[in-house]
C-alpha cells in the first residue's frame, strides 16, 4: 500500500510541478507538459514492479499511435477557446479528438496495427 501511495503522491506532484511552471511562463510550462512525464513515470512503474519486457515495450508503443490523434486538440483549443470559453472548447476538444481516434484508429488497421 505505501508502494501505490509513493507512486500517486510522485505522479501528482509532476502534474503540479508542470501547471506551476506553466502559471510562470506559457512556453516553458508547455515544453515540459510536452514532455511524456507520464509514460516515462509509468516506464519506471511497471519496470520497478518487474512486469515482463514486452509489456513495458508494449506501452511504449502504444502510447506513440495513441498520441497522434490526440494531436489535432492542440491546435483547435486556442482557436476555439476565445469564441466559446474555456469548458464548451474542452468538450469539442474531447469530442475531437474521439473522432480523431477513432478514424486514426480505422486507418492504421489497413497496416496491422490495432488500437481498438
Amino acid at each position: 500500500m505505501a508502494w501505490v501511495l509513493t507512486k500517486y503522491l510522485i505522479t501528482a506532484g509532476v502534474v503540479v510541478l508542470v501547471s506551476e511552471f506553466a502559471k510562470r511562463s506559457d512556453k516553458l510550462g508547455a515544453l515540459i507538459a510536452a514532455l511524456p512525464l507520464v509514460t516515462v513515470l509509468t516506464l519506471i512503474w511497471l519496470h520497478v514492479e518487474r512486469q515482463p519486457q514486452a509489456r513495458v515495450a508494449n506501452h511504449a508503443w502504444y502510447t506513440f499511435w495513441y498520441v497522434v490523434p490526440t494531436l489535432p486538440m492542440f491546435l483547435v483549443f486556442p482557436v476555439l477557446l476565445p469564441r466559446l470559453g474555456f469548458w464548451p472548447t474542452l468538450a469539442a476538444c474531447v469530442l475531437l479528438t474521439v473522432v480523431c481516434f477513432v478514424l486514426f484508429a480505422a486507418c492504421i488497421k489497413r497496416f496491422g496495427i490495432t488500437l481498438m
